[in-house]
């Protein structure tokens, strides 16, 4: 099987020579260049010979063009930070307007994603990283989101759907750039977050209209859950055919969600950033274990569901510190 037959295979459930794996990671030296960064995204795939590419924008650029101001490193081992919040005030939410995504930040990761499609190895799937309209919010407003949507509902909405409309732009471009796919990235579908009922309201009814705009015209559409304690059995009903979650750190485990639904699981690979004191760490095996531990971690995520519907990837980025040992143990071990 090539990259593209493996992978549309384990989307199928169907039967595969072995399972595809990729990892990603921010690659802050390069993501502020498109053609750079579609360079070095081949390069990685291509050194380590993972199945697809899971597109790495950093992690802000949803939020630029509409007013937040960044500290930009361009450091491989720091991301681009927020410098001063877009949202200052309720009135700010109400001052937001739609904007067109061929433009600025936005429009240099349309020019990221061509560049990487005319570099890539051909029969290499590619993904476009697309944030949820919520959590691109709240990466400009901060945790008054929370108390903002209760107390200023109308303002909200109106944030959220300009949001929407510029991503349905976005999503639009990158289709004609002809990435295979999205992963989308709801940072929101938390329960300490929101009540079900408000993450139906400002979650889900904006992620629905985001990932309808694109769920039948193109093939690799998968969802990233971030966080615990989330919202699965809801986000699973998404129209996507595969679920990337924390699956090492929160409910469910591999095999429990195997049960909770037929669609590909993505997943397996223990990685989760979190912030002790301000700093970034990470619980991350692909850093921390050794290529022996490694190897059964991935022998036992193959095991949960007996091979099959699923595509291993992290629970989310690894750290870009991880060893070129260990991740080359990481993609020999789906052949052992």
């Amino acid at each position: 099987m090539n990259r593209e037959e493996r992978v549309r295979a384990a989307l199928a459930s169907k039967d595969v020579d072995r399972v595809p794996v990729a990892t990603w990671m921010h690659l802050s030296q390069f993501d502020q260049d498109p053609i750079s960064l579609a360079e070095a995204e081949v390069e990685l795939t291509e050194k380590y010979d993972f199945d697809y590419i899971k597109m790495m924008p950093f992690g802000l650029y949803s939020t630029q063009d509409f007013g937040n101001q960044l500290t930009i490193y361009c450091d491989p081992y720091e991301e681009p930070i927020v410098k001063r919040f877009a949202i200052q005030s309720p009135a700010d939410y109400d001052a937001l307007r739609a904007i067109p995504a061929i433009q600025g930040t936005y429009g240099k990761q349309i020019e990221f994603a061509r560049e990487l499609i005319r570099r890539r190895t051909p029969g290499t799937p590619c993904i476009q990283t697309i944030f949820s309209p919520f959590s691109t919010l709240k990466k400009m407003a901060g945790d008054r989101l929370l108390k903002d949507m209760i107390s200023y509902p109308e303002a909200v909405h109106h944030a959220l759907a300009a949001i929407t409309a510029t991503t349905l732009d976005f999503v639009s471009y990158n289709i004609d750039a002809g990435v295979d796919g999205f992963f989308f990235a709801t940072q929101n579908a938390v329960r300490t977050m929101m009540s079900p009922d408000q993450f139906q309201e400002f979650g889900a009814f904006y992620d629905l209209q985001v990932i309808k705009s694109y769920a039948k015209k193109t093939w690799f559409n998968a969802v990233h859950i971030h966080g615990e304690d989330i919202y699965f059995n809801e986000v699973a009903s998404y129209p996507v055919n595969a679920i990337n979650w924390h699956d090492r750190h929160t409910w469910p485990t591999l095999k429990e969600a195997r049960n909770l639904t037929d669609k590909c699981l993505m997943a397996g690979i223990k990685s989760a950033p979190y912030f002790v004191d301000g700093v970034l760490q990470y619980d991350d095996i692909v850093l921390d274990g050794t290529p022996e531990e490694i190897t059964a971690h991935v022998k036992d995520a193959i095991e949960q569901v007996d091979g099959k519907g699923l595509i291993l990837g992290p629970g989310c980025v690894v750290n870009p510190k991880a060893s070129e040992e260990n991740l080359r143990a990481l993609r020999k071990a789906t052949e052992l």
